[in-house]
This record gives C-alpha cells, structure tokens and sequence, in this order.
C-alpha cells in the first residue's frame, strides 16, 4: 500500500475512534437520562445511533481502499501504452497492402518468395517470440557466447572461420520473461572467397530479422565491422555490442578497450549497451602446476538483456515486425515498379518509332509538334494504364501538347535537330538528310517525352518540386550521351531510313522504265 494511502487511513481511523469515544460517552449519558422517562424511546435513539455510526465507518473504509483504488487502477490502465498494439495493427495493414501489389507481380519466382515471407511475417506476429541474433566477425567467439547463454554445447568452441555456414537457432529461457527467446548464431562476416561472402549475406539477413542484436567484437571495431553496425542500427535494430575474450586483457586493457567502444558508438548504442564478458576462457594454470577451466563469465550480458527485454521486449517485437513488413512492403514497390518501367519502355519504344514514321511519311518543313502530340496522347494513355491511371485521349492530348511545348521552349528541339544531324550526315548518305532528320528527331522527342510520363506515373502523376521543366531537362540530359545516341542512330537506320529506301527503289524503277507501245 503506498504511503499516502496508508497515512491517510491511518489519521482517518483516529478522527473516528475519537469521535466513537466521545459519541458513546454522550449517548450513554443520554441514554440514562430518557431511559427512566421513555425507556422504549431511548432503546430506540441508540439503536439508530450505532447504525448511523457503522455506515459512516464503512463508507470511509470504502472510500479509501475500494474507490481509490480502483480509480487509481483505472488511471494505471489508461496510462498504459499502446504503442505496441498501433504498430502490430500498422504491422497487419502493411501485410495486406503488400499482398495487393504481389499479385500484380508476374514474376512467379518473386511473386511466390513475398508471399511466403508475408506469412512467415504474419506467423511470428502471431507466435509473439523474441528473435536474439548473435552477429559478427567468425573469430570473435559468437558460437562459444551461444554455448555459454544456453549452458550446452551447440557448435564447436574455438572453431575457424567459417565454421558456421547456416543460422542454427535456440532456445533460451529468461527468468521472469513469459515470451519464448530464440537465439540464433549467424556466419561470420568478413570472411574471404565467394562462399564467404554469400555466408555474410545470409549473416546480414539474419540480422535484420533480428528483435535484438547481439554484436560480438574481441577488440576494439574496424572500420569493417563498425559499417554494418551502424547500418543496422540506422534501419532501426535495437543491438548490444558485446565485447568477448576479455580474460586476455588485463583490467586495465578491457577498460581502455570499453571505453574506445563506447565512444566510437556514441549516438546509437548506449553506454550500458557494451559489456564485457569471457564466454569461452582459457586454461588457467595454478601454482601447483595443474589447470582447470574457469566458468564463463556471461553474467553481464544476462543481467544487461534481462533488463532490455523486460523493459522493452513488447516493443521491440511490435518495432521488429511494423520493420519486416515494411521492407517487404518496399521490396513489393521494387519488384513492381521495375515490372512496370519495362512495360512503359517497349510503350515508349514502339511510339518512339511509330512518331518517326508518322513524320517520315508526311514531310514537313521543321518537326510538327502537333503531329507528335497526337502520337503521344495515345503513348500517354497506355503509359498511364500500366501505372494503374485511366486516361481518356483528351487528358493524355493535354498532357502531350504540355509536355511538347515545354520542349520547344527549352530549345530541345532545336538541340535534338542538331544533335542528330551530326550523326547522321556521317552514317546517311544515300538518302535525303533532312527527310531522315525529321523522323529521327521525332522518334527521339516522343523518347524524351514518354521517358518524362513515365516518371510522372511513377510518383503518382506530380512532376516533383523541380516541375516538368526539371524532369524533361533530366531525360534530355540522360539520352543525349554519346554511346546512346550511336545506338539509337543506328536502331533509326534499321527502322526508318532503310524501309524508306527499299520503298523508294521500286518507285524509280517505274519512273525510269520507258512507257511500252
């Protein structure tokens, strides 16, 4: 019972024990004195009397240790937190909203790996388990800490480099802790050859799925080592750097070394964060001669995980899935907005090629933009589907013609007749330039401008901060190189200029063949 509660009660109960005392001096007197005038009466006074006293006791008494306490209780339940629900919920919708883009995905390969890891997502969510990842260099003694936390042998003590191919996982016990602790020993990183680094890769993997890292180091952090815990830590992982091997030191070492650690990770890791521990010591030799083993020195890493899983294992579970659901929520974007880039490039490409024969076919003195426009209203819609927007030709005219006289104003067109003509006077000469210039320029104005819709698409129809100006400007800039432009020039070739020359061979043979009698 606190304190004022109890002080309370306390004075109460003497405020009533006195006014008892006095109230039955006083009835008692005025109980004698109706008694011998209207004894039935005066029965009747102190019955009434000693009910009005038992309830105003009985009310005090419940006032204080049901009303309060129970209002106090009440409180307690408001202020407990709700974080952890909020993000096992945020955490739910994540999942669905992940498992509308798969099923857009047509890779099957793909498709059926971001389904299977919704659900395992989805399982852990529901099993509720705290998953500890045992993370770092292969020497540094991970498996030899796992050994020592669970108290049996899982792997081989002092083993090389390499020896832990696969995540093997286990299971702890945590003295006043209901959720289940796995603890999972990963491969080493760092480790040299192609098999080393798909270990490492596997290692990383693990340690993203983790709810708590354990990062185990025997000195002081490399450059190496300090990157990836750093990075895991900025994608959100909640980690304790164990510092291992420490019976090689002296006292004075292991402090010099803890406070170096401590300092190189200041402003992600807590101080209380890195401790030391010996989860594997070596032989100890006694005056006498003989050896013996010292037990593992754990113990402060046990107290240190004790007091973070308690104060935080809701959280940190709640914090693990919301992450895991959230990076297969932005896998899911990945895989499907690579699926749809390529479907918008061969829209592109087949109306950049459709526009320079539009062009071709019906010369013009300079490169009519309204020409191209109404190509490109077409490429806008179907651009547009892909990205999940249904347009009607009057919006994707609008943004055609918007798009194009942006181009004009920003000289791109004059620099695209230019550019162009410099490659083409070398590599066309049997066929007149500026005919060929024409509907090469406007095979490559529609790829600028379907390049530009596709980024418009992509960020849900908003051109960004820097407005269509900016993204025309970047696409520009992005196809004019040189290696591209020699390749489009030769792809026009193939596509444009030769058909128009192999059309135009029969048509002067007709013209030179004389008329027959």
């Amino acid at each position: 019972m606190p304190l004022s509660r109890l002080l309370t009660l306390i004075v109460g109960l003497s405020v009533i024990l006195g006014l008892m005392l006095w109230l039955i001096n006083s009835l008692y007197r005025l109980y004698i004195q109706i008694s011998f005038t209207a004894p039935l009466l005066g029965n009747l006074l102190l019955l009434l009397l000693i009910v009005l006293l038992g309830v105003l006791i009985g009310g005090f008494i419940y006032y204080v240790m049901i009303l309060q306490g129970t209002a106090k209780g009440s409180q307690q339940r408001r202020r407990l937190p709700k974080v952890p629900e909020a993000k096992t919920e945020a955490a739910s919708e994540t999942l669905k909203a992940v498992r509308q883009q798969v099923a857009q995905i047509q890779d099957e390969v793909s498709r059926q790996a971001l389904l299977e890891r919704s659900r395992e997502i989805e399982a852990n969510l529901a099993r509720g388990e705290l998953l500890v990842v045992v993370f770092g260099t292969g020497s540094a003694g991970k498996t030899s800490l796992v050994n020592a936390l669970i108290g049996r042998m899982v792997g081989r003590v002092d083993a090389p480099m390499g020896t832990t191919e696969v995540g093997e996982t286990y299971v702890l016990k945590l003295k006043g802790l209901n959720r289940q602790i796995l603890i999972t020993d990963t491969p080493g990183i760092l480790e040299a050859g192609v098999a080393g680094t798909q270990r490492e890769q596997l290692a990383r993997q693990l340690a993203t799925e983790a709810d708590l890292l354990l990062f185990v180091v025997d000195n002081d952090l490399r450059q190496s080592e300090y990157n990836p815990l750093r990075t895991l830590a900025e994608i959100g992982k909640r980690s304790l750097l164990i510092l291992n091997k420490t019976d090689l030191y002296t006292d004075t070492d292991k402090e010099t070394i803890l406070a170096r650690l401590r300092e190189r990770v200041r402003g992600f890791i807590a101080t209380a964060d890195v401790v030391a521990i010996a989860a594997n010591p070596q032989l100890a030799e006694l005056e006498s001669g003989e050896t013996f083993q010292p037990e593992p020195d754990v113990m402060p890493l046990i107290r240190r995980m004790a007091v973070v899983l308690r104060a935080e294992g809701e959280d940190l579970v709640a914090d693990n899935i919301l992450l895991q659901s959230q990076r297969l929520g932005d896998e899911a974007r990945r895989l499907l907005d690579a699926q749809r880039r390529r479907q918008a490039e061969k829209v592109v490409e087949r109306f950049q090629w459709i526009g320079a024969g539009v062009i071709t076919v019906t010369p013009l003195p300079v490169v009519d933009l309204l020409a191209t426009a109404a190509v490109n209203a077409q490429m806008v819609v179907e651009i547009g589907r892909i990205y999940g927007c249904e347009l009607n030709m009057d919006r994707g005219r609008e943004l055609a013609l918007s798009l194009g006289k942006t181009l004009a104003s920003l000289g791109i067109v004059q620099g695209a007749i230019e550019l162009l003509s410099r490659v083409l006077q070398l590599s066309v000469a049997a066929y007149p330039i500026g005919k060929v210039i024409q509907g090469v320029t406007a095979a490559y104005l529609t790829r600028i401008a379907g390049k530009s819709f596709i980024e418009y698409f992509r960020h849900d129809q908003d051109w960004g901060d820097g407005g269509i100006t900016e993204v025309v400007q970047r696409q520009f800039q992005l196809n004019r190189r040189d290696e591209f432009i020699k390749t489009f020039v030769q792809e026009a070739i193939a596509r444009v200029v030769k058909p128009l020359a192999e059309a135009k061979e029969p048509q002067e043979e007709r013209q030179s063949d004389p008329p027959q009698q």
